[in-house]
């Protein structure tokens, strides 16, 4: 199938769980997964419409940022963030996936602040306790997000998971259902609105959506298989 047509066939499953849920297609965001594709195919991807691209490490996003300076693209970082990295990726992403730590806060704070640009971010929730993936406890995410929206340079928008990987997508509904909820509380105890959930991927868009996601992020199945 044509790159154009992958786009149309997950914007369809998009339009579809959209429907089953009751819910606005408008209300869904597109991410798609750019790592481990070249500029090129990006290009051809933006020719096709996408505007809005996800990147996973920061050394391999600069150069196709450079390479597509004027072609109107937003980029998210939807990677794991080395503080190291951070000073990179303050104010060239529209949105930040990955916080997941205090001590990230303040470096992307501190760049955000030197570089006299407000960063949105999102946290990133290890709704599953997996130990080898990262992620905030859920238990410890309230204390995350105060800290976050203690820090003038940085803009909380919401929250991100990466579930468990499971051969049935409906497996996956349980975190989803438990991000959202998560998220729910933490805007009554913030006392803001807190709008993105960004969540689901190529083998569980519909259970995603269907509990709230307000970003997917989708690699494979618009791009095919990825080459490292």
């Amino acid at each position: 199938m044509s790159l154009d047509g992958r786009l149309a066939r997950v914007r369809e499953r998009i339009v579809r769980a959209c429907g089953k849920a009751g819910r606005d297609p408008a209300g869904v965001t597109l991410v798609a997964v750019s790592k481990f594709h070249p500029a090129e195919a990006v290009a051809a991807l933006r020719a096709c419409g996408q505007r809005i691209f996800g990147e996973s490490y920061v050394q391999e996003a600069l150069p196709k940022m450079e390479a597509l300076a004027d072609a109107g693209i937003q980029w998210h970082f939807i990677g794991r963030l080395q503080k190291n990295k951070a000073k990179f990726a303050v104010g060239r992403f529209a949105l930040i996936h990955t916080v997941d730590s205090v001590e990230l806060a303040r470096t992307l704070q501190n760049k955000a602040l030197a570089a006299s640009v407000v960063q949105p971010v999102l946290i990133q929730v290890n709704v599953d306790d997996e130990p080898q993936k990262a992620g905030v406890a859920a238990s410890l995410a309230p204390e995350l997000a105060e800290a976050v929206v203690g820090m003038a340079n940085l803009d909380l928008q919401g929250l991100m998971v990466l579930p468990r990987a499971l051969d049935d997508p409906q497996a996956a509904r349980p975190a989803f259902a438990a991000l959202r909820v998560l998220r729910d509380a933490l805007a009554t105890r913030l006392g803001r609105a807190l709008p993105v959930l960004s969540m689901g991927m190529s083998g569980d868009l519909e259970p995603a959506v269907e509990e709230g996601a307000t970003h997917v992020r989708i690699g494979t199945d618009i791009f095919g298989p990825r080459h490292a």
